[in-house]
């Protein structure tokens, strides 16, 4: 296990807000931001669309997460290709991965539907660690506040999987 390197990922999911009560489908976007913790810094970004099987975006997500069904349609590929794509350039049991909330979980429920090997082994819950590191009593913080209470800005548009899992790692920089 290579401790020295943390891959922080970020999904986006199809979504839906019917009635002000918000549901999820499949994952549309992997962002993944992978971090030297020995050398302090982001060494690595990719962003991956997926072409959902069973699900649309509808226009509440295409607004929400910047994707819309034409995207997917030209830069989306199977779950399977992104999962292989995620293991080649990131690689999975020699890296400790990390994201904001149970995002592994998702993932893995997700591929075990699918019939994918999942490519994460080892996981934190980025969220859970600040909240003890902080003595927190809140169940939940959202990970911006969180982040615009350490200090370090956020950039980029929220809801975008790359833009999640960048700021994620720079948090993830100053906790760790």
């Amino acid at each position: 296990m290579n401790c020295n390197r943390v891959v922080c990922f970020d999904l986006e999911m199809c979504c839906w807000n019917e009635n002000g009560v918000g549901t999820t489908g499949e994952i549309i976007e992997i962002g993944l931001a992978e971090i030297a913790l020995d050398q302090g810094k982001i060494v690595k970004r990719a962003q991956y669309y997926v072409q959902p099987e069973q699900d649309e975006v509808s226009l509440f997500c295409a607004e929400l997460t910047g994707i819309t069904p034409r995207k997917l349609e030209k830069q989306g590929r199977p779950l399977a290709q992104v999962i292989q794509s995620v293991i080649k350039n990131f690689g999975s049991t020699n890296k400790v991965y990390m994201a904001w909330g149970r995002d592994d979980l998702i993932l893995q429920q997700e591929c075990q539907q699918k019939g994918i090997a999942s490519p994460i082994h080892e996981f934190i819950n980025l969220a859970t660690l600040y909240r003890i590191q902080h003595r927190m009593k809140e169940r939940r913080i959202g990970h911006r506040t969180a982040q615009e209470a350490a200090g370090i800005p956020w950039e980029g548009r929220q809801h975008s999987g790359y833009v999640d899992a960048y700021n994620l790692a720079k948090l993830a920089l100053t906790m760790l």
